[in-house]
């Protein structure tokens, strides 16, 4: 047996591997969540739109123009589509609050 090699039982008791169970994990520094922390709570700036995939019929001098400027047509293609979109729902105020609603 070479000296790097540890018996099993040296590696501590079983238990110590063993996950805690929610009764045992220490919460006393964690505030609690109250209405006011809900009411000031922001979305995560770094989190991005889930994407589906879907079938799209555009005129073909559209889609032309839109493969024309280069890599990335489907991005420009979101992107020009999104900004209709908050222009739509800043005209309409709540539409958009009550669309998020229903994605939460």
């Amino acid at each position: 047996m070479s000296s790097k090699h540890t018996d099993r039982r040296d590696c501590g008791s079983r238990d110590s591997r063993r996950p805690r169970t929610d009764s045992r994990i220490d919460t006393s520094e964690i505030a609690p969540l109250d209405q006011d922390f809900f009411a000031r709570a922001v979305r995560n700036p770094f989190s991005k739109p889930l994407k589906q995939s879907t079938t799209v019929r555009l005129d073909a001098d559209v889609l032309a123009w839109l493969r024309s400027q280069g890599p990335g047509y489907q991005t420009r293609l979101n992107a020009i589509l999104r900004a209709a979109m908050l222009r739509d729902t800043a005209q309409t105020p709540g539409l958009e609050r009550d669309r998020r609603r229903r994605h939460l």
